[in-house]
């Protein structure tokens, strides 16, 4: 399904939007027992959460009269009940009058909130007509593991929540797609009721980490990566420490780095920790592309997004989505720095031949003892690239700049024969490199994908060196 652009209109509802209150961040509890999820309660409150889910579908031989008291009355923070039956995603399998009877009970003792399922809330919420205690507050979900609907369907979904009797509407969508989300922000930022808005999957991940910009009532942190309670959820801690969540407000500018894969990036530790110290109203985040045309196209708005790094393998193709691009960027034909101009107009850089051809130089100088106001120590040397995509073609420009005398090596022969030729060196295949002679001061510079986590120990080379008396290799 197509998205529609997601303009300055929709971004201004979210600044004008009839909630105000920052959106909570609820830690959901997985824990087996009674006694681990208490722990995992004190837990959600030292990381700083505001809220925890108590997922009584995880509990084993749950005793609901016995373990609800002291799972709400002992809990540090406000709770939220849910008792997820199998067919909505949830671990359930018994009888549904007693898992209702259990939800009634939690309303009972104090629980702030119960989430119940489309699919029963009419019957749910005229069985406690008229009982709901005053600050008690019905979340009634609807879960799609397949994908995400029109921008029209998610919005009749939306309405027949509310129509159920619903005071919080929250609706979990999964995405094919990064371009997904758009449809359901835009849903967000214009609903008139308290909305809960999580698309599902790491395409999904900035409809968490942005919630509290486009007006989200709440946003879920697991306690840990390996205990999260649906597809593609962060942790607590990366929303609060890693994401800066709480200073995100609606006109917070959004920054981020599109690749595939790009959830490895260290990319927003080092952007949002600057965007902290100096004060910054901004926030990177991770942004899983598979198509860039379809993603600029579809986020049009100045502040989101504001704009990007671009990695593998996106740093060639992007430049089709560009209305200007940096002459030295146009040279080497690839781009890794995307700014939006105030008028929505986008503008592409290549710094990735600065950066990595002067920390070369730099571990060079180092090495040799050399004084920076020597000439580049790349003169002269040979340079030697692994791979001709973007990545590779910044490195072979910055190294023939600097006077290297550069071979390109990539496993498609006519792509290292199209990039030697631009910089006047040498092609080969990857295979040939394994007989290659190297030389005294060569420089190896792998841009390949290989060695890219979660495979950190292949190498796009043989580890052992073919060369006798090479390395020190026998």
């Amino acid at each position: 399904m197509g998205s529609l652009p997601f303009t300055v209109s929709d971004l201004q509802t979210s600044v004008s939007g009839v909630r105000s209150n920052p959106t909570l961040l609820c830690t959901p509890l997985m824990g087996t027992t009674v006694e681990q999820m208490l722990t995992e309660m004190r837990k959600a409150k030292e990381i700083g959460a505001d809220i925890v889910e108590i997922r009584l579908d995880c509990l084993r031989n749950f005793s609901p009269a016995q373990d609800l008291q002291i799972l709400i009355k002992q809990s540090p923070l406000p709770t939220l009940v849910t008792y997820r039956p199998i067919w909505e995603g949830g671990q359930y399998e018994g009888d549904e009058n007693k898992r209702q009877d259990a939800l009634r009970l939690a309303m009972e003792l104090g629980a702030s909130y119960i989430d119940v399922e489309l699919e029963v809330a009419h019957e749910f919420n005229n069985s406690i007509y008229g009982k709901k205690p005053q600050n008690f507050k019905v979340i009634v979900s609807s879960h799609n593991f397949h994908n995400t609907p029109s921008t029209e369907a998610i919005g009749n979904l939306v309405a027949r929540i509310q129509a159920s009797g619903a005071d919080i509407v929250k609706i979990a969508t999964t995405a094919l797609d990064i371009t997904d989300v758009a449809r359901v922000l835009q849903v967000t930022v214009h609903s008139q009721v308290p909305t809960i808005a999580i698309v599902m999957g790491e395409r999904g991940l900035i409809s968490r980490l942005l919630s509290p910009k486009f007006g989200g009532y709440l946003t879920y942190g697991a306690l840990e990566a390996g205990a999260i309670s649906a597809p593609g959820q962060p942790t607590a801690k990366d929303l609060l420490d890693l994401y800066n969540f709480r200073l995100i407000k609606p006109d917070t500018k959004v920054y981020g780095i599109i690749g595939k894969p790009v959830g490895h990036s260290k990319s927003p530790l080092l952007f949002n920790a600057a965007f902290k110290k100096v004060g910054l109203n901004a926030v990177y985040v991770h942004l899983l592309v598979d198509d860039v045309e379809k993603f600029f196209n579809t986020y049009s708005a100045p502040d989101f997004i504001s704009g990007c790094s671009c990695t593998i393998p996106h740093k060639e193709v992007a430049i089709k989505c560009m209305d200007t691009i940096d002459p030295i960027a146009q040279k080497i034909g690839a781009i890794n720095n995307i700014v939006r101009k105030p008028d929505g107009k986008l503008t592409a850089f290549n710094t990735d031949y600065i950066g990595a051809i002067e920390a070369i130089e730099d571990g060079l100088r180092e090495s040799n003892g050399s004084s920076p106001a020597v000439g580049s120590p790349l003169a002269g040397k040979l340079f030697v690239v692994l791979g001709a995509g973007g990545a590779g073609k910044s490195l072979a420009y910055g190294a023939k700049e600097k006077g290297a005398r550069v071979v390109v090596a990539n496993r498609t022969f006519e792509r290292a024969k199209d990039l030697a030729d631009k910089v006047g060196g040498q092609a080969l295949t990857l295979a040939e490199i394994e007989n290659f002679h190297p030389e005294d001061g060569m420089i190896l510079a792998n841009t390949t994908s290989v060695g890219m986590k979660p495979k950190i120990d292949d190498t796009p080379i043989p580890k052992v060196c073919p060369i006798p008396k090479c390395c020190n290799h026998p």
